[in-house]
């Protein structure tokens, strides 16, 4: 078991696990719960996820490397449906309106 990441807090922690177990590596979250003895502890604990199998390091980081990416993204642009003429926000794939896929 190795330690792949260091979260900035819990919810980039789970949003990293669930997306490594979508990709089949197996990993756990450490530490998830300390922030809840901040005063007691020191105020830069934050939790870590960990690859459970030595073999799945490599893959990853590969696939951390593209969570953190997918952050760092440039919002799309607002899209107008051809179906209905809505404007859509870039956030989304579908039409809010109509249900029609963006073109």
């Amino acid at each position: 078991m190795q330690r792949l990441y260091q979260a900035g807090d819990r919810i980039e922690a789970q949003l990293l696990s669930d997306f490594l177990h979508r990709h089949l590596v197996e990993n756990a979250i450490f530490g998830d719960y300390l922030s809840g003895a901040i005063g007691e502890l020191p105020a830069n604990i934050y939790p870590s996820i960990w690859i459970v199998h030595d073999r799945d390091l490599s893959r990853a980081r590969d696939l951390l490397r593209r969570f953190l990416d997918d952050g760092r993204r440039e919002p799309a642009p607002s899209w107008v449906c051809r179906n209905c003429g809505e404007l859509v926000d870039g956030s989304f794939d579908l039409c809010w309106h109509c249900g029609s896929e963006r073109p």
